[in-house]
Order: C-alpha cells, then sequence, then structure tokens
C-alpha cells in the first residue's frame, strides 16, 4: 500500500475517534494485566462489570492467592473461560510475588511469560500502562487491516502486527490500535459495516465489494418481470 493512502486511513480515523483510548477500567498496570486476561473471547463490557467488584475485593496479587480457587472462580464466573483465567490469575499472582516484588515486570519478553499473557496482552500493558509505543492485534484491529489491505487476508496476527509496525510512524503506534479497535468496534463491525456511510470506502477492498453486490442486489429486485403468458 502507498504511503499516502496509509496516511489517509491514519487522518482519517483519527477525525473519526480522536478520544479514542483503552475501555477497560484499570487505575494501575497489576489490574490492567487481570482486565485484559479476562478480555479473551469475552467483551470489554463484560469484563468492565466483573471488576467492579473484582477490583474492590482484590488490591494486589496475594489477595488472589489468599482465597481459593473456587471462590476466585465464582467471583469471575460471568466471564467465558473463567476456571482457566482463575487458574492463570493465581498462578500469574504466585510469579509476580516470587520473581518481581508483587509488580507488574516492565519488559514485553517478561510479560510474555507469564501466565495467560500472550504478546497482545503484552503489548497493551506495555503501551498503556509504561508508554511504550505497540500496536496490539485484536479481533477488531485485524477484521479492519485485513479489509483496508493493511495486510494480508491470510496473514497471521503476528504478521499482521509487523505490516501494521511497518506502515505506521512508531509515535502512532498505540494511537493507532485504540482509533482501529473503535474505528472496528463501533463502524466496521464485522456482520454490519457502514460501508455506504464510511470515508475510507475509496481504499477499502471489502466496502467496494459489499456495496457492488448490493447494487447488484437492489438491480435485480427492479428489474422489470417478464410476461410469460401467451
Amino acid at each position: 500500500m502507498k504511503i499516502a493512502d496509509v496516511r489517509h486511513i491514519l487522518d482519517t480515523i483519527a477525525n473519526m475517534f480522536p478520544e479514542a483510548h483503552c475501555e477497560l477500567n484499570h487505575s494501575n498496570a497489576f489490574e490492567l494485566t487481570i482486565a485484559v486476561l479476562l478480555s479473551a473471547q469475552c467483551t470489554d463490557a463484560t469484563v468492565n462489570k466483573v471488576t467492579v467488584d473484582l477490583f474492590q475485593k482484590y488490591k494486589a496479587p496475594l489477595d488472589y492467592i489468599s482465597v481459593p480457587l473456587e471462590e476466585l472462580e465464582g467471583d469471575i464466573r460471568r466471564i467465558g473461560l473463567y476456571r482457566n483465567k482463575a487458574k492463570h490469575i493465581q498462578s500469574l499472582c504466585s510469579i509476580l510475588i516470587e520473581k518481581y516484588g508483587g509488580e507488574i515486570p516492565e519488559e514485553h519478553d517478561q510479560l510474555v511469560t507469564l501466565p495467560g499473557v500472550g504478546r497482545k496482552t503484552a503489548n497493551v500493558v506495555v503501551s498503556n500502562a509504561f508508554g511504550v509505543p505497540a500496536i496490539a492485534v485484536d479481533t477488531h484491529v485485524e477484521r479492519v487491516s485485513k479489509r483496508l489491505a493493511l495486510a494480508g487476508w491470510k496473514d497471521s496476527v503476528l504478521e499482521v502486527e509487523k505490516k501494521l509496525m511497518k506502515a505506521v510512524p512508531r509515535e502512532e503506534w498505540t494511537m493507532t490500535h485504540h482509533r482501529l479497535i473503535f474505528f472496528g468496534r463501533y463502524h466496521c463491525k464485522a456482520q454490519n459495516p457502514q460501508c455506504q456511510v464510511c470515508p475510507l470506502l475509496d481504499v477499502c477492498r471489502e466496502g467496494k465489494k459489499r456495496m457492488k453486490t448490493s447494487l447488484i442486489r437492489k438491480d435485480k429486485g427492479h428489474a422489470p418481470k417478464l410476461n410469460l403468458k401467451n
């Protein structure tokens, strides 16, 4: 993709969502890590409903490992895969206490070694909690990047991340991550993207395809009916 087209995309989503931000409620790096861990295969809205009480009850890693696993499972039961996530949280907290003085490590390489913390989670934490530029690729970022040809249809999540990092100026990585999420979550939705009013339709291969299909259907619907009766 041409540099001018990338710039057009970045400027457009910036104008559409100038206040884009992390929508997971948190007050520190530890809470953010727990929230992102919980958000796997779950909406941010649901996570926020759970963490309202969770973060009041559990303030530090020691709090999470001071209760039976079953109690923690009950506290996050509304979250998908809650049993596995409860185990990950307690294991993560034990490691934080043993290795890092109860604090979330700031290094990406250390973060990804923690239970339940993958590359995406680590990217979210370092960029939002520690100010390190990063692009976390979630389902929205992946979908939008492929529709806008910022990445290939068959690219893996890691390949999408690498292509975005190459195309987007480093100082814009974190904000671009947030804006792509907002763009995908509120505008370029998985099932019903707002192609007909999208300011990026001119550079969107998916949008052009959908609009062409829509026009064909309309044309068929207005085609004159043949009178086959004699």
